[in-house]
């Protein structure tokens, strides 16, 4: 069977049409989120594609690059450079970057990565030349600072902005880092020595302390102890003078009563010796330690019974 020549010519255009769709949806391009399309139209700049689907004319337009807007992290490979001393070292750095326009990116400079690693070298050189060794070691941060400032600049024509710079790892020749470590060994080696000393000083510093603290209270105690033992000595001779003094006044009273006694009636030697010893009770009541007896209290009856004549007569 022959089929018929219109049904042939309808397979024949809907297979064309089929193709034909196929191809123009082959030429869909559908942007992501942190791309940027770079579209040529007849080998010149036409447009930059942002997020979404766009259409790719045929046979006019072009994807000539695809450019990524993340940040971008290129460690590069250590680079010799020479200290302003003349010591050769080997440094390496890491660059953050990010593309801030893609059309810079793409036509503003041949091999973006390549031309940034070359101007971070370069640029490397300059700073450390005009270092030496010590401040080369000790100033990471300057470094890092003066080449994240000079790679900005030197980048914004290609579209380039440049975040961070780190150096990584600084390198000096063998004999340096031994001679390094030797003076490290011995700085660590002062420094225990002074930590001693400085213990030892202050345990002999404390140890004299203590020793002086312990000498004045010592001659502290003794001083209290001192007056303490003449504060009661003298209250003790104050108290045996008051005694004393108590003892003649009661005996003086008691001569003077006697007296009279013996002025108004007829008193007997009994009575006298009686009135004396009642004296001396009084002086024995007192608080004093010590009593003192006069001399008079001896001869008191012999003197009380002269009296009594006398008063006779």
């Amino acid at each position: 069977m022959f089929l018929n020549a219109g049904v042939v010519w309808g397979i024949i255009l809907g297979v064309i049409l089929l193709v034909v769709v196929i191809y123009l949806v082959s030429r869909l391009r559908v942007v992501r989120q942190t791309h940027k399309y770079i579209i040529e139209r007849l080998g010149g700049y036409h447009a930059t594609w942002d997020v979404g689907i766009n259409f790719l004319w045929p046979f006019v337009d072009k994807v000539a690059y695809v450019v990524s807007m993340k940040e971008q992290v290129k460690d590069f490979d250590p680079q010799p450079v020479i200290t302003k001393d003349n010591v050769t070292m080997q440094i390496d750095t890491v660059v953050f970057f990010q593309v801030t326009d893609p059309k810079l990116y793409a036509y503003g400079v041949e091999n973006p990565i390549a031309a940034l690693e070359n101007l971070s070298a370069t640029t490397l050189r300059n700073i450390i030349g005009e270092l030496d060794l010590d401040e080369t070691l000790t100033s990471r941060d300057i470094i890092n600072t003066k080449m994240r400032s000079i790679l900005d600049e030197a980048t914004d024509p290609w579209g380039i902005k440049v975040n961070r710079v780190e150096v990584k790892n600084i390198l000096p020749p063998k004999d340096i880092r031994d001679a390094m470590e030797r003076q490290m060994r011995a700085e660590r080696e002062r420094r225990e020595k002074i930590l001693l000393a400085e213990g030892e000083k202050k345990s002999q510093i404390l140890l004299a302390e203590g020793q002086k603290e312990s000498q004045i209270l010592k001659a502290t105690a003794e001083k209290e102890t001192t007056i303490l033992k003449a504060e009661a000595e003298a209250e003790s001779i104050l108290k045996v003078k008051t005694a004393e003094a108590n003892g003649i006044k009661m005996i003086r009273e008691a001569e003077a009563e006697g007296l009279m006694y013996l002025k108004k009636a007829d008193v007997s030697q009994e009575v006298l010796a009686l009135k004396s010893f009642e004296a001396l009770q009084h002086v024995a009541e007192g608080q004093a330690t010590k009593i003192i007896i006069p001399s008079e209290m001896q001869n008191l009856a012999s003197t009380l019974a002269a009296a009594k004549e006398i008063v006779e007569k």
